[in-house]
């Protein structure tokens, strides 16, 4: 039975030409529901340079302002007014919420004042961004919102089956497990390049242990110099140099602790894949993740990947086979993980080849076609559709 053609609205405060996890899952998501037949459109803020239209008929942008000590990236905000006018000219026939903020707000508001299902995506790691600077008091406000808002659609997307499961255990409903994909033919091990490496101070023996993502203190950067230090102490005959792809706030700052670290600013693309596969073993210290799309990147691109016990680690990465794991917080345990991959040759190369066959079964194909059920099933259901007025938070 054919699936029929849906007016798909996707709502985020994030989106390409944006370089983050959020941006990329989108982009993927409404490229493949876009090849199945479907209308996309989206609402977003506008970007710095960004007139108020735009030239894409299926975008639409809202007012914007900037997020502090993140340049480039932007929130924005859209009154119930405005939106409720144009959903009314070009209604969709269901919603996808990707982030809580002013515009998925406005939107989960709007949807529910014209009756049009709303799905909603957890993209926001719940205990982590405000608990670990000690403010625990933010940090409830803030599960309790994200609580509330999720409970408003048809469904909430989660993309590990642990974060469901404790996202249930704090009272979160309707949750579904939805996991991510990897575009195995960009990110692949033939794209290494040998020259890429020279540039970079490196004979085809040495090591280039790569990092990518956005450099944050949220991201728990400062174990990528404990442990590339701690992996020089252990192989001293060895030459290595840490690769850093991305860019953020901490960037002078890691500079400064390894001034020998490569920093290659943001990639993009295939001069992004031949980053990953000219690189030897990939570090990913962040605790702060729902999901992590670097870890499956890495690994389709034949990397040896070191990463907590969690999120896409947990779900994707054998301790020993295709990867090494530590404990959440342990980085001891994280430094240990490190230098054993790296300590026999044989046991990297076998690490190596395993996470690439692992990653290329993880296309995004299969990954559209359940989203696209999902949106399909919320489409249909009357849950949510009410134009009932908006509850308040509960309290404290």
């Amino acid at each position: 039975m054919n699936t029929p053609a849906l007016h798909i609205c996707l709502v985020s405060d994030t989106f390409a030409p944006h370089i983050n996890g959020v941006a990329c899952i989108l982009l993927n998501l409404s490229e493949g529901l876009r090849l199945r037949g479907h209308q996309v459109s989206v609402v977003r803020p506008r970007q710095p340079g960004e007139q108020a239209s735009s030239h894409n008929p299926g975008v639409r942008l809202w007012r914007d302002w900037p997020l502090p000590g993140y340049p480039g990236l932007q929130r924005g905000g859209v009154s119930l007014h405005t939106l409720t006018r144009h959903w009314r000219r070009q209604r969709p026939d269901v919603i996808y919420i990707a982030t809580e903020g002013p515009v998925g707000l406005s939107a989960l508001r709007t949807a529910r004042r014209l009756g049009i299902a709303v799905v909603s995506g957890l993209h926001t790691h719940v205990a982590h961004p405000s608990g670990q600077y000690g403010m625990g008091v933010v940090a409830r406000l803030l599960s309790l919102y994200l609580r509330w808002f999720h409970h408003r659609a048809v469904l909430t997307l989660v993309p590990s089956l642990n974060q469901q499961r404790w996202l249930e255990r704090r009272g979160f409903e309707r949750l579904v497990h939805m996991e991510r994909g990897v575009d195995a033919e960009l990110f692949n091990p033939a794209r290494r390049s040998q020259a890429l490496r020279e540039r970079w101070g490196l004979s085809h023996d040495d090591i280039a242990v790569l990092h990518v993502g956005r450099l944050a203190p949220e991201k728990n950067l400062g174990l990528l110099q404990s442990c590339f230090e701690a992996l020089q102490r252990a192989l001293p005959q060895r030459r290595l140099r840490l690769i850093l792809v991305g860019d953020g706030p901490l960037r002078g700052k890691l500079l400064q602790q390894v001034p020998e670290a490569v920093l290659c600013g943001v990639q993009r693309g295939e001069q992004l894949a031949e980053h990953y596969a000219s690189s030897d073993l990939f570090l990913f210290p962040s605790l702060t993740e729902t999901f992590g799309n670097v870890v499956l990147e890495a690994m389709a691109s034949g990397l040896a990947v070191v990463a907590y016990d969690q999120a896409t680690a947990a779900q994707h990465i054998g301790h020993g086979h295709n990867g090494a794991l530590a404990m959440p917080g342990d980085a001891a345990a994280f430094i240990d993980a490190a230098c054993w991959l790296l300590q026999d040759s044989e046991t990297l190369r076998r690490v190596r080849l395993n996470a690439r066959q692992h990653a290329s079964h993880q296309g995004w194909s299969k990954i559209v076609d359940q989203f696209e059920a999902h949106l399909l099933s919320a489409s249909l259901s009357t849950h949510g559709r009410q134009a009932t007025s908006m509850q308040p938070l509960p309290p404290l």
